[in-house]
């Protein structure tokens, strides 16, 4: 930290009664902190070990990366098949819009099936 105000600091023990305040007051939060952590644990009722905490996370991340993708998939070919019509019958932005639109119902759709099912177990 700083240098006292009397700037003659020789690395003693000797503390200004500010110092000695707010390391007394830091040593108070800290002892609340660690209250409010271990209440905190026990309320949410975490496992001891962050493995299982862990290897739900990547569960979760990967179902959500796999919905998200579907919806993206979806309306890309709803696109592609509009736009291919467009080009075949020379509907010029009826087709992509109607298709566009027809992909992202159908995706979201997917998505909802797939969100409200429940996972599969795959530990046995």
């Amino acid at each position: 930290m700083a240098e006292g105000t009397d700037g003659s600091r020789d690395g003693s023990r000797d503390k200004s009664p500010d110092e000695a305040a707010l390391s007394a007051r830091l040593g108070s939060l800290d002892q609340r902190l660690s209250e409010v952590r271990d209440t905190r644990k026990i309320r949410t009722d975490q496992p001891a070990s962050e493995s299982g905490d862990g290897a739900a996370r990547a569960s979760a991340m990967a179902r959500g990366l796999r919905l998200s993708s579907e919806l993206i998939a979806s309306v890309l070919v709803g696109a592609a098949i509009g736009w291919g019509i467009d080009r075949l019958l020379s509907t010029s932005p009826f087709g992509l819009i109607v298709f566009f639109l027809l992909g992202f119902v159908a995706g979201v759709v997917n998505v909802v099936r797939s969100a409200s099912a429940p996972p599969e177990r795959t530990d046995r």
